[in-house]
């Protein structure tokens, strides 16, 4: 299996950078700046791999390893320069630089000046975690020698926030690096990579996520009920053990950030259920573990579209595959790891059409977003949903002008996601309903039906998996 499709667009993207090194830069600076974000588990250290394996330029690949100290992380990083193909790597031989001021100078004098080469540090949040001074002794070094230099440096990290900031107003990097985001692979890319028709290619999305650690132990073919029926009862595969892993990088244990997400993950949406589900959390601590996984982009929040402000404010897990192992794996690790792998899958099974009818919701509504013009009523700029303290009513879908606060409402629409139920009549006329008490809606409002088993009636716009899967290949 490929693990890359789908990564075409980052190789080639990498590929360009590398050009412009190999072309030559203005006033004789030739080096460039990659800054890399991307979930964790994502694919970004492979994606770099493959790049520099493909690249055939001498580079150096060092991975930080959240060191206890400054000491430890330079001895790994010396130990990772002497044993690259850098025309200078004998230069590291027996040296043990004590800042990293020293070792970068040392990392510049062992560059090749007459051909590109490529430097990746990765997981380069962890060496700002140890040293806060490495930032700014990053980009003294990067002035000063390396842009002078025929060199890619690649910075790459999986706290989002962090490698976001460091390219802002105000820190040492700012507009010395180009950004380059790193996205699980998409639900086409999943069709594509596992050789599944577009209903199926959704629920395996669902599932992996879209990380391609997942999808290289998936079969070609293979159907969810398969695939699901190796994978939960083998405690080390990659769909069992990559949420565990995540989570721990991100949170230490009972962290109130952690026990806040596993809450959201088993379902709870709104504030005071969050804090009930959490452990009863006082609202000042939630309030905090809320705004921190907000930033770690851990979470989505969200509130009603419409024309009138609404506080109805509602959180969701932001990751498909943490949505999936929050809800039916983490829970249940002793039970996996025990051998009772049966249980959970069970779980699975009897709960699925359930869960998987609300979780499909955020991933349509990225999907619309990305329909070429003309699919969807004129004036739609923004996609939500609404819905009011009791979810009475509760509007799947909301096209408008703006968000959050609306001028004009341009579709409501439904989501039925079911095997062998198309949206039929009695469907339409719920959403009549609904559509009559969606503030800014009026009966001229057009209306919307995505149905995983097509529409069996008139008066809507319809949209297939088909429909959606080619906006993801878009």
């Amino acid at each position: 299996m490929d693990g890359f499709v789908g990564r075409e667009r980052e190789l080639a993207q990498l590929d360009a950078m590398l050009r412009r090194v190999r072309d030559g830069g203005r006033a004789g600076r030739p080096g460039r700046a990659l800054l890399m974000r991307g979930r964790r588990r994502v694919g970004k250290s492979r994606l770099v791999e493959e790049f520099v394996e493909r690249a055939e330029v001498p580079h150096v690949y060092f991975t930080a390893s959240a060191q206890p100290t400054v000491a430890a992380d330079l001895a790994l990083f010396v130990e990772a320069a002497a044993g690259s193909t850098l025309p200078g790597a004998q230069l590291f031989q027996a040296q043990t630089p004590r800042t990293w001021d020293a070792a970068l100078s040392l990392l510049a004098a062992a560059l090749p000046t007459d051909m590109p080469s490529v430097v990746v540090l990765d997981e380069m949040p962890y060496l700002i975690a140890t040293d806060p001074g490495f930032e700014g002794t990053l980009q003294k070094v990067f002035d000063r020698e390396l842009s002078r230099r025929p060199v890619l440096l690649i910075c790459v990290g999986s706290d989002l926030a962090m490698m976001e900031a460091l390219n802002d107003y105000g820190r040492p990097f700012h507009q010395r690096a180009t950004e380059m985001v790193v996205p699980p692979l998409s639900p086409a890319d999943v069709a594509e990579m596992l050789a599944l028709p577009a209903a199926e290619a959704f629920d395996a999305y669902l599932v992996s996520g879209g990380l391609p650690l997942i999808l290289d132990e998936w079969p070609d073919g293979a159907t969810l009920r398969d695939y699901l029926a190796d994978a939960v009862t083998d405690p080390t595969s990659a769909l069992i053990v990559s949420g565990e892993r995540a989570l721990a990088a991100e949170f230490p244990p009972q962290s109130q950030a952690g026990l806040v997400l596993r809450a959201i993950g088993s379902g709870e949406r709104t504030f005071s259920l969050i804090a009930r589900a959490a452990g009863d959390l006082p609202q000042a601590s939630l309030t905090r573990a809320l705004r921190l996984l907000t930033e770690k982009r851990m979470i989505d929040v969200a509130v009603p579209l419409s024309t009138r402000p609404s506080r109805e404010t509602r959180y969701g897990v932001a990751d498909p595959y943490l949505r999936f192992w929050l809800s039916f794996l983490g829970p249940y690790l002793p039970e996996i790891e025990r051998g009772r792998g049966d249980l959970t899958l069970g779980r699975i099974s009897a709960a699925w059409t359930t869960w998987r009818g609300r979780a499909i919701e955020p991933v349509v509504r990225e999907a619309l977003r990305r329909l070429p013009e003309g699919r969807l009523p004129e004036g739609t700029r923004d996609i939500g949903g609404f819905w009011t303290r009791t979810n009475d009513p509760e509007i799947d879908l909301v096209g408008a002008d703006r968000g959050p606060i609306a001028k004009r409402i341009t579709f409501a629409g439904s989501v039925k996601w079911l095997e062998k139920r198309p949206f039929d009549a009695h469907d339409l006329g719920r959403l009549l309903q609904h559509r009559s008490r969606l503030p800014g809606a009026d009966e001229d409002t057009a209306l919307v039906a995505v149905s995983r088993s097509g529409v069996a009636t008139e008066g809507v716009r319809a949209l297939l998996p088909e429909d959606l899967l080619a906006a993801y290949s878009d």
